[in-house]
């Protein structure tokens, strides 16, 4: 094809310029036109390397789109450094160091191009530039597909690479593009390749498939969005993510990946939402590293080609499943080494053909409200240093529903297994467990299997239907209480039968169903005479005798009145107001809220609401750890240390620092959240901090305002209260106020500066020990002073004003 003309359409209004003319080349009329002109390009091959440094519009004739070829021999075809419209082009590049088309500058329209090339890149947008790149193909089976790079950025849509001998699409370097309905197929690398701190991709309505690597990587501190994606038909895994790589996949679609689904690595976060992860090799997740973490919520994994686990944590990571449906897979969910963590919440394991939860090597799991059937083993806790907790769990259609062993110790509350066809429960080689209000229907065999003198703990468990027996245990084996079963054929434990029993048995410390069990025990009682406790009264009198403080001694009044008639209603047969106990204390620091804790926690304790009411007093550094693991473990240790009692957490809103990012603070206030309602009844909670700081800590959560029922300001002390305490501080350790003195620390407070480092009480105790320093000074150049001499304190033994 031989080059034609182009023509140039002047826009100008100046009558000098002409209005048309036509050019025998590309590189004469882009010298020619102006900012708006549009040059129209006749059909032909023009070798010509092109830069485009004007607003103009370059076009191919109307009617005979791609009939124009831009093809030099070498360079980079197309340049463009302005806001300039290209249209209906056909660009080749021979190339293997440079793009075919490249955009350095301005916000170009790049709509309707062909790009068919050997280069280092079809299309490479970088530094500031910007463009919209409409309906575009881009063939380069020798490179990249599309390059953005250097802080380059810009939108595409409805663009597709054919083929790419690299990466289909490369973001690098603190760049930041859009993909809109875009298509990227037949690449040799990755198919959308993010790498790099501050580099960042989002792309919505976009497929990735027959790739010959991994679908979407994102690496070294990089960020992705994905909305209604797919990626498919990969050769390695569907997406990768590793080093301290950020992303979101929302409504995406991840399938027929022979690998991995999704693999994250080292540190990175990955938000999975409304997705779907099917037909896959190995893991449909694969989680590893500490402070690796994936939160997926409402997704679907299902349908495993291969014989792995379709979740898989390990290594210290986390992973968090809500409202999600694994099913079809070999094993649902497997977690293993210390410091790994599942948390799953009202979501369905089913059609699973090995275990549906699998924990090992001191990892943890912890299943709310979820649903397990049709497994061969409902939840199996392997080894020593490895529990967690299910609750409220259903487990139906399995061989076995829980399974315990060799040392490890869960917790499993109020779960229901239905229709096993071996156990229940299975307990041997040294596990343990806690079984609390538990259930086994229909069981092909026992309830209950505890064999090998398993110290095992079940209370308020109950079998029915159970074919070989509701409990089996071994001598010396499990603590029972309050347990009972339908059973008529009586109760086995290894190698003896007791006699049946009719109706309903009951297991308590002495009678009932396991009193004919060999060495049967319960706990053995605490034997330590408890100190008496005071009576509410009395607590009170001691929260009246505190300087100030006015309105707050009426609010825990009001609140202690509340709870004693709710008491009284209940014991004259009368339904009783429900108080949330929950506090929020709010004021500067040494205004007395770790005092008023404190009481408040006794005076529950006296009113029978708390059990012990002793306060733990703890703040960010006892809750939050180093990885996310380690911080719901550290919040549930202070929880565990609570219980009976009132958690007070000092300075609360630092969980929630404002520029919190990826902040593991947020993860315990969530695990707060969730603790106070599961223990209401056995930990009260208390935060206290500044007034505003409290304010936005409450906004955070959804859940944590909605936990306390009420907040307490406690105000600055009045320069006339601090005095008080002063005079408090001096008669407890036997001092007096000397003439003028009382009128001297009352001017002192007066003038003090009220700013951040105002300590309020401390800032009087601080006063008083002062003073008692200037008063040793003082007096101990005295040769025989007289008692005055010892204990009256004077106007010259206050300190200077800061």
């Amino acid at each position: 094809m031989a080059q034609g003309t182009v023509q140039v359409t002047h826009t100008g209004t100046s009558r000098w310029r002409r209005r048309t003319g036509e050019y025998a080349s590309l590189a004469a009329a882009l010298e020619a036109a102006g900012d708006g002109d549009v040059l129209t390009v006749a059909s032909g091959t023009y070798r010509e390397n092109l830069v485009v440094e004007r607003a103009v519009t370059l076009r191919g004739p109307e009617g005979s789109p791609g009939s124009v070829r831009i093809a030099p021999v070498d360079g980079v075809p197309l340049t463009v450094r302005a806001s300039a419209t290209v249209l209906d082009l056909h660009v080749e590049g021979q190339d293997s160091a440079a793009p075919a088309l490249l955009v350095e500058e301005g916000a170009p329209e790049l709509c309707d191009l062909r790009i068919v090339t050997r280069s280092a890149a079809g299309i490479e947008v970088r530094g500031g530039a910007r463009p919209t790149v409409r309906r575009c193909t881009v063939d380069n089976p020798g490179g990249i597909g599309i390059a953005v790079l250097d802080g380059g950025g810009g939108v595409f849509e409805e663009c597709e690479v054919v083929s790419a001998g690299q990466a289909g699409v490369t973001v690098r370097g603190g760049a930041h593009p859009r993909l809109e309905r875009c298509r990227v197929h037949h690449a040799s690398g990755s198919g959308l390749s993010v790498t790099g701190e501050h580099s960042g991709l989002e792309a919505v309505g976009c497929e990735v498939y027959e790739v010959k690597g991994t679908g979407v990587q994102i690496t070294g501190r990089a960020t992705a969005h994905l909305t209604d994606c797919d990626v498919h038909r990969t050769t390695a895994d569907g997406v990768t993510l590793d080093t301290d790589a950020v992303l979101t996949l929302a409504d995406c679609r991840i399938h027929d990946i022979p690998e991995n689904a999704i693999d994250l690595r080292s540190r990175s976060v990955l938000t999975l939402t409304r997705s779907t992860v099917r037909r896959f090799g190995r893991n449909g997740l694969s989680v590893w590293d500490p402070g690796t973490r994936v939160d997926a919520n409402q997704c679907e994994i299902h349908d495993s080609t291969g014989d792995y686990p379709a979740v898989w944590v390990s290594d210290g990571a986390t992973a968090v499943l809500d409202a999600c449906r694994v099913h079809d897979v070999p094993d649902a969910l497997f977690v293993l080494d210390r410091g790994s963590r599942v948390d799953v919440v009202d979501s369905d394991l089913s059609q699973v053909r090995n275990t549906a939860v699998s924990v090992s090597d001191g990892a943890t799991a912890q299943l709310d409200d979820c649903r397990i059937r049709e497994a061969a083993t409902g939840a199996w806790f392997r080894d020593h240093g490895s529990g967690g907790t299910l609750a409220n769990c259903t487990v139906d259609a399995v061989q076995t529903g829980v399974i315990v062993t060799k040392g490890a110790d869960p917790t499993i509350e109020r779960c229901t297994v239905t229709s096993p066809a071996e156990a229940g429960f299975y307990v041997s080689a040294e596990g343990r467990g806690s079984f609390h209000g538990c259930r086994v229907t229909g069981s092909e065999g026992y309830g209950f299997h505890i064999i090998d003198g398993c110290r095992t703990t079940l209370k308020k468990c109950r079998t029915e239907r159970c074919s070989r027996g509701g409990y089996e245990f071994a001598e010396d084996g499990p603590v029972v209480e309050d347990c009972t079963s339908d059973e008529s054929g009586g109760v086995r434990s290894a190698g003896h039968a007791t006699a049946p029993a009719p109706g309903v048995q009951k297991a308590t410390q002495t009678v009932g169903l396991l009193s004919a069990l060999p060495d049967q025990r319960a706990a053995a009682p605490d034997t330590e005479t408890p100190a008496t406790p005071r009576t509410s009264t009395d607590v009170l009198g001691e929260l009246d005798t505190l300087v100030g403080l006015e309105s707050v001694k009426r609010e825990v009044r009001a609140l202690t009145d509340m709870i004693e008639v709710g008491r009284r209603r209940q014991q004259a047969g009368l339904k009783a107001a429900s108080v949330r106990r929950h506090l929020v204390f709010t004021g500067s620091p040494g205004t007395g809220k770790t005092t008023v804790a404190r009481l408040y926690g006794e005076i529950l304790a006296s009113l029978g609401v708390l059990e012990k009411g002793h306060l733990v007093e703890v703040s960010r550094v006892d809750l939050v750890g180093e990885h996310i693991g380690s911080t719901a473990i550290r919040t549930q240790e202070a929880f565990q240390r609570a219980t009976g009692g009132v958690l007070f957490i000092d300075e609360a809103y630092a969980l929630s620092p404002e520029d919190s990012g990826r902040d593991f603070g947020r993860e315990a206030i969530d695990t707060l959240v969730k603790l106070m309602e599961d223990q209401r009844d056995s930990v009260v909670v208390i935060v206290a901090g500044y007034t505003s700081e409290m304010e936005r800590f409450l906004s955070v959560n959804p859940g944590v305002a909605s936990r306390f029922s009420r907040t307490i300001t406690f105000s600055d002390y009045l320069p006339e209260e601090l005095l008080r305490i002063v005079e408090q501080q001096a008669d407890e350790h036997e001092y007096r106020l000397g003439e003028g003195a009382s009128e001297a620390l009352l001017k002192h407070f007066t003038a003090l500066p009220k700013g951040p480092a105002f300590g309020n009480g401390r800032t009087a105790r601080q006063t008083f020990e002062s003073m008692v320093e200037r008063h040793a000074g003082r007096v101990a150049q005295l040769a025989d002073p007289s008692t005055d001499d010892l204990t009256l304190l004077y106007e010259d033994d206050l300190p200077e004003l800061p």
